[in-house]
């Protein structure tokens, strides 16, 4: 009796089944979703570039590269570029100056931080230069303000009004009082322009700061700018340090230097081309200055 009620159990004993094989992870190709820095939304980068390149969740504007730019700007997206063999050399003998300037180039597919050039916007001539902050954020150096003192120089003489978009960090440190110079080369040629009845329209993207805002960028006849971009000299922790006072949230922004007097409009992407037709419209005749010369 207690033989039985203490006798183990049998149990069936199922064969041990070898775990199966993980899935193959499927290899998702680079740059095919963007995610929005502003509001964490992300779409389809196809999508997104069909949107001009805004956040269709938030508007915000993402940053272009100068011909990204440049083939939403003009007509056909065709440019007759000007001084594009104009490269950095390295005047102050740098350390690794050349080297970056090599990888910078390999990186952006560009020669320098804008490119300049004559096209159409809306069948009305004009002479853009468009800055990329891929190259070296946009800095400026001294081809870069050679380049735009140029295109400047190249509307003058072709009585053609000019538009600059604006994208920069600041000078560039790597070629010291030579960067800074660029400054007053560049005002310098406004000036005569301004004299001579010529058109600068001058459109702020993000970011606009350091000499490139201290200088031509904010001496349009008419300044615009990107919603959101932002716009100043020194940076935000610099001013408060220097001040001891908190500023606004919006400080810098686009929007904020409209309420200031800084800009004359902040214009959507959407509407950046048409608003550009509109204003050549009104201030040139048959491709000439208001004037009828």
């Amino acid at each position: 009796m207690f033989k039985d009620l203490f006798h183990k159990k049998k149990y069936a004993t199922v064969p041990s089944v070898p775990a199966p094989a993980e899935r193959p992870k499927k290899d998702i190709p680079e740059g095919l979703m963007n995610k929005c820095p502003k509001c964490g939304n992300i779409a389809f980068s196809k999508e997104l570039e069909k949107n001009l390149k805004v956040c269709p969740s938030c508007g915000h504007h993402f940053r272009l590269s100068a011909w990204e730019r440049i083939g939403m700007t003009l007509d056909d997206g065709r440019l007759l570029e000007i001084d594009a063999h104009l490269e950095s050399g390295d005047p102050l003998s740098f350390p690794d100056y050349k080297n970056k300037l090599r990888k910078q180039q390999e990186k952006s597919g560009l020669t320098e931080a804008v490119v300049t050039g004559e096209g159409t916007i809306g069948g009305v001539p004009v002479v853009v230069a468009v800055m990329s902050f891929d190259f070296f954020t946009g800095s400026m150096g001294s081809v870069v303000g050679e380049k735009i003192t140029r295109a400047i120089e190249y509307a003058d003489a072709k009585k053609l009004p000019i538009i600059i978009f604006s994208t920069s960090g600041g000078a560039r440190m790597q070629e010291s009082i030579l960067s800074l110079m660029q400054m007053a080369k560049t005002s310098a040629a406004l000036a005569k322009l301004h004299n001579n009845g010529g058109l600068f329209i001058s459109v702020f993207t993000d970011p606009t700061t350091g000499g490139v805002s201290a200088s031509f960028a904010s001496l349009g006849d008419i300044n615009l700018a990107e919603p959101g971009a932002l716009i100043g000299f020194a940076g935000r922790i610099v001013i408060e340090q220097t001040i001891r006072q908190k500023l606004p949230d919006n400080f810098q922004t686009a929007e904020f230097n409209l309420q200031h007097g800084q800009l004359d409009k902040v214009v959507h992407r959407k509407d950046m081309r048409s608003m550009l037709t509109k204003l050549l419209e009104l201030h040139t005749v048959r491709g000439d200055w208001s004037d009828g010369e």
